[in-house]
């Protein structure tokens, strides 16, 4: 299968010891602030995820890792498409086990998302669905414009969600409402999405990308290491009962106590100045 083959990265190193990588279908670019943001760059298939163009998401997440981004953005190229789900025209004749290996590949891609060691906002600009839909739900906060239609229609195609559709939907939105979009393939409008609790906001097209950028850079203003044990501890809630989850919370909690960040943001707090986190 072509999910073998890595795509090759180009390299651009630029100032401030950050570098913007490319790859055949994405991009990933670092802002002096620490913001990255990976566009998904397919304008031609709305961005749909063939096999290389997930294993070149891996690589752009281990390199947005690598260059310790404070904020990740997730998007897509061109004015419709965030990502328009996986690539039928790759998955219409794969084997059982092909298939399996798909699977797979696409679950490393979201498992990689959700457990980023940063907040990533899904900046759904248009077409989210199947797993460009899945990929938005492994994504901590998500922001839609209001062109953006949103849903898992994978049972007319004969199949399910393969990415992680069938949990992560139900823990945001409700089983009920996860039922009904999976069972009948419904595609919802991003006015619906918001009522669902898809989306947790909803922006005019042409004000997404800087309402997104201001987000990014004020969550990248925030304490790096406070940040990933928060999300690791929300995290948690998806994954161990509650007793362990509060367990790991104040072990998390004390943790941050005697750190940089700890000490100069109640100092500030005290001497009603802003902090200056590491």
């Amino acid at each position: 299968m072509s999910s073998d083959i890595a795509a090759c990265p180009t390299i651009i190193t630029v100032p401030n010891d950050r570098s913007n990588v490319s790859w055949d279908t994405l991009t990933l670019d670092v802002d002096d602030d620490g913001v990255a943001t990976l566009t998904v760059n397919r304008p031609d298939k709305l961005n749909a995820l063939n096999a290389e163009t997930l294993e070149a998401m891996l690589e752009a997440l281990d390199e947005a890792e690598a260059q310790d981004v404070r904020v990740l953005v997730v998007t897509g190229a061109g004015d419709k498409g965030f990502i328009a789900g996986a690539d039928i025209g790759h998955m219409q004749e794969l084997s059982t086990p092909e298939a399996q290996e798909y699977a797979e590949l696409g679950h490393r891609v979201c498992d990689a998302i959700e457990s980023f060691p940063a907040p990533v906002i899904a900046a759904v600009n248009g077409y989210a669905f199947g797993g460009g839909c899945e990929v938005a739900l492994a994504c901590d906060l998500r922001v839609a414009s209001e062109r953006a239609v949103i849903g898992q229609p994978e049972i007319d195609l004969g199949i399910v969600p393969g990415w992680g559709g069938t949990q992560r939907l139900s823990r945001l939105i409700g089983d009920e409402r996860a039922r009904r979009l999976v069972f009948f393939g419904d595609r919802i409008d991003a006015s619906d999405a918001y009522e669902y609790g898809l989306v947790g906001e909803v922006v005019a097209h042409d004000q997404l990308e800087d309402h997104v950028a201001e987000m990014a850079k004020e969550l990248a203003e925030k304490p790096k290491h406070a940040m990933q044990v928060a999300k690791e501890s929300l995290n948690m809630v998806h994954e161990e009962p509650q007793n362990a989850g509060l367990a790991f919370e104040r072990r998390a909690w004390s943790s941050l106590f005697g750190t940089h960040d700890q000490r100069e943001g109640m100092s500030a707090f005290l001497d009603k100045r802003d902090p200056e986190f590491e």
